[in-house]
């Protein structure tokens, strides 16, 4: 009796509707979302021999089947009966399907009217402000209503920014009544989605995506890149200052090149930890801790009149942070990231929590860069692609190898 269909098979079968959002696409004026109304549910019934042994048992199953339809509740589903001939007890009527009919059937069995009432109020208010957005609406209805108490807000940024195309403003001087700073920045992945929809495509930087990508993607202005600038001769301070953080604007006014004494080379350090403990060398400037902004750096003119280092960790992002700084600057070279250091280093390895790249190697490596990622993404039988961090590196073994005030060691 276990394998014949109950009530709770049409509730399953309506349960799977909704969660793939069929339901409530439906419910979307204009966005010729599929009707999926009736829905007819084929019911596993008794078989021959289960009619011939126990006809009690099968009565049971197909009363409990018609209590739980609009019959026995007033709402629900309709049963399909068909006749069976049976040779021990005769004709039989027995239900072969539960048809529900409309959506109202479906969202009180399911106990969903509320959500779905939230839902039409979502679906009502994007259609008088943003009827752009109904599309989304049926491919995304779900998320609609998951933000359906959000919904409002969501409608009124879309509305100032299509109202004010990229407005060269910080987010935090938006002034859309009644909606700050904080609900903007939780919600930039969804209000993205949105914004592609409503703005013409002349507002959408397409260079920028996701989250972070926000700002530049709609034309805010975003908070400036700091550069933490070591200046690790003293003669170079500036006004006594040798260790600054400044916007990449101001560094670029900053001609240090043109200087008295000027800077004769510029170390580059990917984590900050190993920048702090560069020791004094004469004419030499570090930057530190920029990981992957490191193109900022190409805002900075004066630069390509500097001989350039890179020290960043032996590892797939070292490589490629190095590969993006030579995108800007390709005069740049690698420092101590060859094989010489990792053979030195290698016990020193860890294993790459990444496993093997999926992408191609970058491709502005120099033939020993280059050949020093592969013998690391070929690791070892046992722990796989490993990776040098340059924390692990000794200071010592660092110093003698870092250039002193010779161009021509960098150039």
């Amino acid at each position: 009796m276990r394998r014949w269909s109950t009530p709770e098979a049409v509730r399953e079968r309506l349960e799977r509707l909704w969660s793939r959002g069929t339901l409530l696409a439906a419910r979307v004026p204009t966005a010729e979302a599929p009707e999926p109304f009736p829905v007819e549910v084929s019911l596993t019934r008794p078989r021959t021999h289960e009619i011939n042994e126990d006809l009690g048992a099968v009565a049971d199953w197909a009363d409990g089947l018609r209590r739980g339809s609009r019959e026995g509740r007033g709402f629900g589903y309709d049963l399909r009966w068909q006749a069976q001939r049976n040779r021990v007890h005769g004709r039989q009527e027995l239900p072969t399907a539960a048809v529900v009919p409309c959506a109202e059937d479906a969202l009180k069995i399911l106990g969903r009217r509320r959500e779905a009432a939230a839902f039409d109020a979502v679906a009502s208010a994007t259609a008088e402000q943003a009827a752009e957005l109904l599309p989304w609406l049926a491919r995304r209805p779900l998320t609609a209503l998951e933000h359906a108490e959000d919904w409002p807000k969501l409608l009124a940024v879309c509305a100032w920014f299509r109202d004010h195309p990229r407005p060269e403003i910080y987010l935090r001087q938006l002034d859309i009544p009644g909606v700050d700073t904080k609900f903007i920045e939780s919600r930039r992945r969804l209000l993205g989605e949105l914004l592609d929809l409503v703005l013409p495509a002349e507002a959408v930087d397409t260079r920028y995506t996701g989250a972070r990508g926000f700002e530049a993607r709609y034309g805010l202005r975003q908070a400036p890149t700091r550069i933490r600038l070591r200046l690790l001769d003293p003669e170079l301070a500036i006004r006594g200052l040798t260790d600054l953080a400044v916007p990449v604007e101001e560094l670029a006014r900053l001609d240090l090149a043109a200087d008295t004494p000027p800077l004769r080379q510029l170390l580059i350090t990917e984590n900050q930890a190993t920048g702090l403990a560069l020791p004094p060398v004469p004419g030499t400037a570090a930057i530190l801790g920029l990981g992957y902004a490191v193109d900022a750096l190409g805002a900075v003119p004066w630069l390509e009149r500097v001989p350039i280092a890179y020290w960043g960790d032996l590892d797939r992002d070292g490589f490629a942070i190095l590969d993006r700084l030579r995108g800007v600057w390709p005069h740049a070279r690698s420092l101590l990231m060859d094989r010489a250091t990792l053979a030195a280093h290698r016990h020193l390895c860890v294993p790459d929590p990444r496993g093997a790249p999926s992408a191609a190697p970058p491709e502005r490596l120099t033939h020993e860069e280059a050949a020093t990622l592969a013998e690391l993404q070929a690791g070892d039988a046992e722990a796989g692609p490993l990776r040098l961090e340059q924390e692990r590196i000794g200071m010592g073994w660092a110093e003698e190898r870092i250039p002193g005030d010779n161009q021509a060691t960098l150039s």
